[in-house]
């Protein structure tokens, strides 16, 4: 973890659990409020947040360019889940109670950190966690998964975790979701069906997914071991020996700000 050696004292806030009722968008504004907070340290500094939403698509900013954009929306909706779309990088995502999400926060000193580096800080932390199990994480794009990349997370070639990255407010923000439990195929059926209605066979300028659930799996399924978003909380704190320390009155304070900076970006699927 050589971006994450030179850091002496980390951060954690942990939204995991109990489950956050909240939109997803409160999860994305307040990683943009610890950005801003984190980037007016001396020093290289860190941050990590754990949260979790239930039943929710996170789509993203390419997504809306589907020919039929609306109506797979609104097939989601029917579904039973929110939708929101993100503001980094990526497609459509499946977030449930199963789904443990991690932010990783760095302020970016003035050697520039490549966003290969912030990449490899995420994968090699979730590897240094599960580093107990016989098994190799993978960092290679899994195809004919959901929201495919080249830092995409497999064990035995099977997808379990997939990382974006931002750059705002004067720090680096890395995401990764993590299946941790809960029916995989079923989450990415749904992706796949959001897919077939939104281009309905026509040709489009993105190359979309064509998603296939065998290709990704759960980490309770690879591990065998049932693992639940405490189980991975847990490893997490004994990897890291850091404390939980809430938000802040002040950083409280600017979360209207950016959440209404997202819901404006939202608005093209909050009307549908």
């Amino acid at each position: 973890m050589s971006l994450l050696t030179g850091i002496q004292e980390w951060r954690w806030i942990n939204q995991a659990a109990p489950l956050s009722t909240e939109s997803a968008l409160y999860s994305f504004a307040t990683d943009d409020v610890l950005s801003e907070s984190i980037s007016k340290e001396m020093g290289m500094s860190g941050l990590l947040r754990s949260w979790c939403h239930p039943k929710t698509i996170v789509v993203g900013i390419q997504d809306q360019r589907l020919p039929y954009f609306k109506e797979a929306v609104q097939f989601l909706k029917e579904s039973g889940y929110d939708v929101v779309m993100r503001h980094s990088g990526g497609l459509a995502v499946v977030l449930d109670e199963g789904v443990y999400n991690l932010s990783l926060i760095l302020n970016e000193p003035k050697e520039s950190i490549s966003i290969d580096d912030g990449y490899e800080a995420m994968k090699a932390l979730i590897s240094e966690m599960f580093a107990d199990f016989p098994v190799e994480i993978e960092a290679k794009e899994i195809v004919h998964s959901y929201c495919p990349g080249s830092y995409d997370l497999s064990i035995n070639g099977k997808k379990f975790a997939g990382i974006s990255q931002r750059r705002a407010n004067g720090a680096i923000a890395v995401q990764i979701y993590l299946s941790v439990n809960g029916n995989q195929a079923q989450r990415a059926d749904l992706i796949r069906d959001f897919y077939a209605i939104g281009k309905k066979g026509e040709e489009t300028r993105i190359q979309y997914p064509v998603v296939k659930n065998e290709v990704m799996s759960t980490l309770s399924d690879l591990l065998a071991i049932p693992l639940s978003l405490e189980d991975v909380n847990q490893r997490l704190l004994t990897l890291m020996q850091t404390n939980e320390i809430p938000l802040t009155e002040e950083e409280y304070a600017r979360l209207p700000y950016f959440m209404e900076r997202l819901k404006k970006r939202n608005q093209a699927i909050v009307d549908y």
